[in-house]
């Protein structure tokens, strides 16, 4: 079901009709000096690229827009950027008012076509129309203050479920802006979310070393422990079989759920010290990773149990999100203000 975003109460539809305003005029075009480069030969069939967005932006995620560009969240200027990946363009909407402190930190294009924001600094779910950079906002309950808010993702009824790493968890529905939100078990941690093929969610918590199911009716999450204990459980994607691969900050490894079977997998990633931030699942089934530790992309084949890394041209590029479409890996260079594309095919 495609959410429809015209049934808000008064007050919500009062606040999006003043910020369109104001971000009507917020786009910044911003032609930039330097091309895309092409960072190091990559292993064959594939093509690395990182392209510049604009100095001081912090990118934290990414997601591949509807139109061929890349949506991420400048997450240190407070706004939201969409690259141009055939000319390097950019463009930047603000998210927050004056004298706000606007701190997104995921995004992912809904049902919609639109971009939704995680924006921990304004605790609220945030949507921009791509058409007319009108900035539209759904504040989580005031009881919910400080929710350091993660990511979303919805499910396959049009309803956005989030994660906040200051212990909760919650669902909204964009027809009628309702949310819900719920303390998460075990407590401080909710961070990375999936939905499955099969129409279940699931979320990591970072602190609490688990993932967890949610469910759909009551909202109630179920933590699931991986093998490993305090293994830092970050991120989560859900694969074509709605297996659960799971990222592990703590240990290093990856790890993978099958609900079918309550059955566990982990491995190591190779090097002396992986730090294993995100994880994401492409359209071929091969499942790549962010090390921190090695300052690298990791490509993981299940088939075969084998790894292989793509070391960054520059250091600390801390990578902390990956997402994607069809032939293409995307992720932000946070700490270098770049984003890096992998092309598969």
């Amino acid at each position: 079901m495609t959410p429809r975003l015209t049934a808000h109460p008064p007050s919500l539809l009062v606040l999006t009709l003043v910020l369109a305003a104001v971000a009507a005029t917020a786009w910044a075009a911003v032609a930039l000096a330097a091309p895309p480069t092409h960072p190091a030969a990559a292993p064959a069939g594939l093509e690395i690229k990182e392209f510049p967005v604009p100095r001081g932006s912090g990118p934290h995620d990414v997601a591949p827009a509807v139109d061929g560009g890349v949506w991420y969240t400048a997450q240190a200027n407070g706004s939201l950027g969409w690259l141009n990946p055939a000319t390097g363009e950019t463009r930047h909407v603000a998210l927050g008012r004056a004298g706000e402190r606007s701190a997104p930190h995921g995004v992912i294009v809904g049902p919609d076509g639109a971009p939704w924001i995680t924006d921990g600094g304004l605790n609220a779910i945030v949507r921009v129309d791509p058409a007319t950079s009108a900035v539209e906002r759904f504040p989580l309950p005031p009881e919910r203050a400080a929710a350091n808010l993660n990511t979303a993702a919805f499910d396959s009824n049009g309803i956005l479920w989030f994660t906040g790493q200051s212990g909760v968890y919650g669902r909204l529905n964009p027809v009628d802006g309702d949310m819900q939100v719920w303390s998460a078990p075990g407590g401080n941690g909710p961070y990375g979310i999936t939905v499955t093929p099969n129409g279940e969610v699931y979320y990591a918590s970072l602190a609490g070393s688990h993932i967890a199911r949610i469910n759909l009716e009551t909202g109630a999450a179920t933590p699931i422990d991986p093998p490993t204990p305090r293994q830092g459980a970050r991120r989560v994607w859900s694969d074509s079989e709605s297996r659960i691969w799971v990222s592990e900050w703590n240990s290093g490894q990856v790890g993978l759920y099958d609900p079918a079977t309550g059955a566990w997998h982990e491995w190591k990633l190779p090097g002396s010290g992986p730090m294993a931030y995100a994880v994401y699942v492409d359209d071929a089934g091969a499942v790549w990773l962010t090390d921190f530790g090695a300052n690298a992309l990791v490509r993981f084949d299940p088939s075969r149990e084998t790894f292989e890394v793509l070391p960054h041209a520059s250091p600390n590029a801390s990578v902390r999100q990956l997402a994607g479409r069809p032939g293409e890996l995307w992720g932000a260079e946070s700490a270098l203000d770049r984003l890096v594309v992998v092309y598969t095919r």
